[in-house]
């Protein structure tokens, strides 16, 4: 029996979410976990009080080393990176790898689909590769003469 192995987080308004890890991410995790000898009870990811790191953590941490990135990138400088961002920009990662709306709906835990809407409606690459799908026409482009029958038709209502 294969085990899944995923992260679990408490998200806003105390919402529980599962998330499964690639194979990649699993080996960082044990080597970091074998480096740290922690106890498998333990937060991976502790505070300064070794509590689970929360929200407000995350965006601290976040921050600090957006600001030592901006130093060495300086188009960082006028970008808004927050935990928040991160998270649409994990969406739209998905969402052109070809992963259906509604997983990702799912993975963000979303109540309704409509929410997730706003990805499709975001992703201008997404509309072209819709658009690419679609064959073209054989007819030329001309003005559309209706025949006297469709007239007669259109004026008897």
């Amino acid at each position: 029996m294969v085990r899944e192995l995923h992260v679990r987080c408490q998200g806003k308004g105390r919402k529980a979410r599962c998330t499964p890890l690639r194979q990649d991410a699993i080996s960082a995790l044990q080597a970091w976990q074998r480096e740290q000898l922690a106890r498998s009870q333990e937060p991976v990811f502790p505070n300064a009080r070794g509590k689970p790191l929360s929200r407000d953590g995350v965006a601290y941490l976040l921050a600090k080393h957006v600001a030592t990135a901006q130093q060495h990138c300086p188009s960082l400088q006028d970008k808004r990176v927050t935990p928040h961002v991160l998270r649409h920009s994990a969406a739209m990662e998905l969402l052109h790898s070809g992963i259906d709306c509604a997983v990702i709906a799912l993975w963000l835990g979303h109540e309704s689909m409509e929410t997730t809407q706003m990805y499709l409606h975001a992703s201008l690459e997404i509309k072209q590769q819709a658009l690419e799908k679609t064959a073209p026409t054989n007819s030329q482009p001309s003005r559309y003469r209706p025949d006297d029958d469709l007239l007669a038709f259109l004026k008897s209502l």
